[in-house]
């Protein structure tokens, strides 16, 4: 069952799609898929039912809902309805919370703050993208993933008596303070956890369950935001070293290494020929 076309390769493709479901039509019933992404569904019209993981989500207009394409998901549709999907690889999304599985076929309403700011901001997203350069693009993307992240963040507090709930919050919180801190050379994981209020222990617990840790997290988000200025035009009149020092290394021939080492070229062939 397709949803509409991709509008390009980024960290998040976005769909627009209208269905239409004679009275007799079966319910769409999915089963496991490859592919390694979730989708955010935001309704725009009509109503659109998502059944997974034992809970079902009814999403009209204003509204959206998760759903995990690796697990059978079951959607359900009225006569004529509209939505607007991201699709997401599920590793960006971890990045940013950690374990989202108990949010799957979820209703995010618009009366929530931070649920309708994400909302608005992903339908707005969709209209305008494609009218923006690819390095434009992938920052509103990133900036998209970061409110369905704290989205995400508000539900989960709702359930911090749960432990898994807890942790995942927790997770989400050291996290986003990594991401906030990168350009700092001196961030460390004491620093963090203490932001916090959590022990360095514990901190290196929860990134442990993520199968990371705190250094390699830290290292590898520097890397990704270098790799994309050196993409970036905008960034073109800026040394290399510029570009490294401002996300936190303190040492070029160090920096380099690594980034050939993930990337496979080196930063300065990356800026001139970076791969698509």
């Amino acid at each position: 069952m397709g949803f509409g076309f991709a509008i390009g390769d980024r960290a998040c493709d976005v769909y627009a799609s209208r269905f239409l479901r004679p009275a007799s039509a079966p319910h769409a019933r999915i089963a496991r898929a490859s592919e390694d992404f979730v989708l955010v569904t935001l309704g725009t019209s009509g109503v659109n039912g998502v059944f997974q993981d034992g809970r079902e989500a009814v999403v009209s207009a204003g509204q959206f809902v998760i759903y995990d394409t690796t697990r059978p998901y079951e959607l359900r549709f009225d006569n004529s309805f509209s939505q607007t999907i991201f699709q997401m690889p599920r590793k960006l999304l971890q990045q940013r919370i950690g374990s989202f599985d108990t949010l799957t076929a979820t209703t995010f309403s618009g009366d929530r703050p931070l649920e309708r700011l994400a909302y608005d901001f992903l339908l707005g997203m969709s209209k305008t993208i494609d009218h923006v350069d690819p390095a434009t693009a992938t920052r509103l993307l990133d900036q998209g993933l970061d409110l369905v992240a704290m989205a995400f963040a508000d539900r989960m507090h709702e359930h911090s008596p749960d432990q898994s709930f807890h942790r995942s919050a927790l997770l989400y919180r050291l996290k986003n303070y990594i991401l906030t801190h990168l350009s700092d050379p001196e961030l460390s994981m004491q620093h963090a956890a203490a932001a916090i209020g959590i022990s360095p222990r514990y901190a290196s617990d929860l990134m442990a369950a993520e199968q990371t840790s705190f250094r390699s997290y830290v290292q590898t988000q520097r890397l990704e935001r270098c790799k994309r200025d050196l993409s970036d035009p905008a960034h073109a009149a800026r040394h290399i070293s510029d570009i490294a020092f401002a996300w936190g290394f303190n040492d070029l021939a160090h920096f380099s290494r690594i980034f050939k080492q993930r990337f496979g070229a080196s930063p300065r062939e990356w800026r001139e020929h970076p791969a698509q």
